[in-house]
């Protein structure tokens, strides 16, 4: 993972999608590693699940359960595959992915490619090593119900999963920010409730959300999540909002991640916490690049954080990386646990 810097401008020189792929098989390749040992004092208890370290990797690298177990032995505390639909669907039309090297930054509209959840459910069945693997769920483009798509994932991949996350916050598929409105999200989320309550297994469940939130909407989805049961929150996905860009891609269709969507992230965050007030966890994505900016989410009331773009510039050795970064920082404050700090400047 060192030689990552000296790799990057070969891997740049192909499309983005394209290296993606070429990435995932050279995981594939690779002997299997174990999850490294993290110190205690990185580890986190959230909705009942122990967090060996913090640091995870966000949904949208590892869509269908390939390579969760290699993401695992480079260091990452969790993995979260998908986001998986009931049917398979190819995503939208390519190109569809673009790096925003100037920005550090990433605009995608890939549309829930992905070969479905039966695929990912053979997967995940096959597992052989430990550490905490998530599954994110999605509703088809051509869903004549979405919200029986997300109860149908709840059922059919929980028995594997050590959480599930309802993913409504994708601005790629028409419509499926509509179910983070008022009445569709009660909806949704008695659905989703329903379903856990016919299962013999029941993971915790969190709801994800999206960035482009009104002044309003925190407050309201908290109460929905509190009232219907759900175990915490993550904010948040992809932006449509355009800050000043310098790339030459800035103008493309999608949902921009990286360094650009740090600000509002952090924003969205602060305003969940202020509303959650610790009763429910946090999970914290969006322009984490670096153990600063982890150790800031954490402080600001992120129970857990996750990444993504920020490995397509730094490489898969930056989960690591932000874990040392963190017990190191921890080691300057007066918190025995980084569990202790979570909140502390909120």
């Amino acid at each position: 993972m060192a030689l990552y810097p000296l790799l990057r401008p070969l891997v740049f020189r192909l499309d983005a999608e394209r290296a993606h792929r070429l990435s995932i098989a050279g995981l594939k390749a690779l002997p299997a590693a174990r999850q490294p040992a993290f110190d205690p004092a990185l580890r986190m208890e959230v909705a009942g699940l122990s967090f060996p370290s913090p640091v995870g990797l966000a949904a949208g690298y590892d869509k269908d359960a390939e390579v969760f177990d290699a993401m695992l032995g480079l260091g990452f505390g969790f993995v979260e595959i998908g986001t998986v639909t009931p049917l398979p669907q190819p995503g939208n039309p390519k190109p569809r992915m673009f790096r925003l090297v100037e920005d550090a930054a990433v605009i995608n509209r890939l549309g829930f490619n992905n070969q479905g959840q039966q695929a990912a459910l053979a997967k995940l069945r096959a597992r052989r090593g430990g550490g905490v693997v998530g599954v994110n769920i999605g509703a088809n483009k051509d869903s004549t119900d979405r919200i029986r798509d997300y109860a149908e994932g709840v059922r059919r991949m929980a028995p594997v999963a050590d959480y599930l996350t309802i993913n409504i916050s994708s601005p790629n598929t028409p419509g499926l920010r509509n179910l983070q409105a008022g009445g569709e999200l009660a909806e949704l989320l008695a659905a989703v409730r329903e379903a856990r309550g016919s299962l013999t297994t029941n993971p915790p469940v969190f709801l994800k959300v999206a960035p482009d939130l009104d002044e309003g909407d925190p407050i309201r989805i908290v109460r929905a999540v509190v009232d219907h049961g759900i175990d915490g929150i993550i904010v948040s996905n992809t932006t449509v909002t355009r800050p000043p860009l310098s790339s030459r891609h800035r103008d493309e269709a999608g949902g921009l991640s990286g360094m650009p969507l740090a600000s509002l992230a952090m924003h969205q965050l602060k305003a969940f916490r202020s509303v959650a007030d610790g009763e429910i966890p946090l999970i914290s994505a969006g322009g984490i690049a670096s153990g600063h900016d982890a150790w800031n989410r954490i402080c600001a009331g992120a129970n857990l954080v996750q990444l993504y773009s920020a490995m397509v510039y730094e490489g898969p050795g930056i989960a690591r990386t932000i874990a040392d970064y963190l017990l190191g920082r921890l080691a300057r404050t007066r918190f025995s646990t980084l569990a202790e700090a979570v909140g502390s400047s909120a």
